[in-house]
């Protein structure tokens, strides 16, 4: 798919980070480039952005080799399947959505043989939405200390995908729940919990008002797929 990037909306966005988050120098944007070739890449790459979210491995694993002498960040912002962690662990700097102890503990193992740690976000389903994978929010501090004695993993952060709202308080209200159950795990738990993966395109703003590190943008930086 040809790439393009509107410079204009990243103006935009970074506008909004200044004016809207109560950290702008932490805020990270992960630019996401599923569906587009590695050129998307090196547009975000050229532009300053050095964050890169992709969903599936073995997509990123074609782009990766075009790109062998660029420094950035990668995360695997989409679903992991058993079958792909030995790949991802490979190839992603950090895998944004683990939603299970069982699948924590499979990358655990993995790591365990080349006796490094895997940086990781827990993914919790904020909305319940039956639709969306994520750690049940009932169950996220039990699991999150579950996860945290894994000697090869460390948790980075928390990670979350909104059900579709068209109402702009229920929004803020689960980035808010969010950003507590950040707290708590960071306070609690473990001090390495620091970041706070939540925002797209089209809610990005009320996820900055909440405190998020991490805001992943496609559709505005890169046009419909």
């Amino acid at each position: 798919m040809p790439v393009s990037f509107s410079e204009q909306n990243l103006n935009l966005i970074l506008q909004n980070i200044t004016q809207h988050s109560p950290h702008p120098t932490k805020v990270n944007i992960v630019a996401v480039t599923k569906g587009f070739s590695y050129e998307a890449i090196l547009s975000a790459l050229s532009h300053k952005i050095n964050c890169i979210g992709e969903n599936k491995v073995q997509e990123f694993l074609h782009k990766k080799n075009n790109l062998t002498n660029y420094q950035f960040e990668s995360h695997l912002i989409g679903h992991l399947q058993s079958n792909k962690i030995k790949k991802a662990i490979q190839c992603f700097d950090v895998i944004q959505t683990i939603d299970s102890i069982e699948l924590a503990n499979k990358i655990n193992t993995q790591m365990e043989k080349y006796n490094a740690k895997k940086k990781i976000f827990i993914q919790v389903n904020i909305g319940n939405d039956p639709k969306k994978f994520g750690a049940d929010p009932k169950n996220i501090f039990k699991t999150a200390e579950t996860i945290n004695k894994m000697p090869h993993l460390q948790i980075k952060g928390i990670m979350t995908i909104l059900p579709y709202l068209s109402h702009t308080k229920s929004s803020e209200k689960l980035f808010n729940q969010t950003r507590k159950i950040l707290e708590k795990i960071k306070n609690t738990i473990t001090p390495s919990c620091s970041s706070l993966s939540m925002g797209m395109s089209r809610d990005y703003v009320y996820a900055l008002k909440q405190g998020a590190t991490h805001i992943r943008i496609g559709t505005l930086l890169y046009g419909n797929r």
